[in-house]
């Protein structure tokens, strides 16, 4: 029997990790966290930031390598599946490069015959940049404001716009995202996210 899949995808601080880990302590199955974090930890310094290339098209030098960094965790999620256990994984999608990409529907195909949830992790800008200027890791813009990255983001993360399921973390807890995840899982709408995406160009 197969895992089951869910892909968060939201701009960075908008609180997929603290999600992922309440899914893993709080829903039924073994849930295995990969994404763009996990990723990033196997990745040489002169690949990263890897798939989180945040948008604007400020590295082209980066980008031919973000496809394939995609496809290989997409490849990883399902190999993860395909052995009997369940996969969280934080991404951010975004197609926002010094050209288009096409990334997400051609990830999508790669979960063919997979049951994966797509869900939208979305959080208001005021409360993405207090838990920016909040923490204490430098790789994080911050300061007064929105600075653009972080409104670039937000403007390209949720693009298309086609999820299974979406959360505020404004409002939610991690625990309750879980718990919202886990009946969307239990009562899953065809088509799915991905097998919609699956069929765009």
């Amino acid at each position: 029997m197969t895992g089951r899949i869910v892909i968060l995808n939201g701009a960075p601080r908008a609180g997929k990790s603290s999600i992922a880990a309440a899914m893993q302590t709080s829903l039924p199955g073994t849930w295995i966290n990969l994404g763009v974090d996990a990723q990033n930890r196997t990745l040489p310094p002169h690949l990263l930031p890897g798939i989180g290339l945040r948008p604007g098209g400020e590295r082209p030098d980066l980008e031919p390598m973000v496809r394939p960094l995609f496809l290989a965790l997409y490849a990883a999620i399902a190999a993860h599946a395909r052995a009997g256990f369940d996969v969280v994984a934080d991404v951010g999608h975004h197609d926002h490069y010094s050209q288009a990409l096409g990334i997400l529907p051609e990830c999508a195909r790669s979960l063919d015959g997979l049951d994966a949830l797509f869900v939208g992790v979305h959080c208001p800008l005021d409360v993405i940049m207090t838990r920016r200027n909040a923490h204490p890791d430098s790789q994080y813009v911050k300061g007064e404001g929105v600075p653009a990255p972080v409104q670039r983001w937000q403007d390209a993360v949720h693009v298309p716009g086609i999820y299974d399921l979406s959360l505020d973390t404004g409002t939610l807890t991690p625990g309750a995202c879980a718990q919202a995840i886990g009946a969307a899982l239990a009562a899953p709408q065809r088509p799915s996210a991905f097998e919609r995406l699956a069929a765009t160009a």
